[in-house]
């Protein structure tokens, strides 16, 4: 049972790890911008008098900084989401024996 268990996790790490490939490969001269540039971009076009009325509250001081705080959140959303998930799941178990009264 291990084995089939073994083969399909690595089956499902394959699908992935091609999943990921598949467009970089398809699209080599793509740009893959991320949603706030598209933003910007339609707000111009729109209305180019548009003014930004926030701010960012912290302004990495570079992109590897910005990179590993996004992966940083991203990680810490991946953990809560797993861990209601898998209490969710879990539901109430074996209910505990409660203590004879005398």
């Amino acid at each position: 049972m291990t084995k089939s268990i073994w083969k399909k996790n690595l089956m499902l790490i394959v699908l992935v790890i091609i999943l990921a490939v598949i467009p970089l490969y398809l699209c080599k001269d793509a740009e893959f911008g991320g949603a706030d540039g598209e933003a910007m971009d339609a707000i111009s076009e729109i209305d180019p008098s548009y003014q930004s009325w926030a701010e960012p509250l912290l302004e990495p001081k570079s992109g590897e900084i910005e990179s590993l705080l996004f992966a940083l959140q991203a990680a810490i959303g991946a953990g809560v989401v797993g861990f209601v998930l898998g209490r969710i799941t879990k539901g109430g178990g074996e209910p505990k024996a409660q203590p004879e009264k005398k």
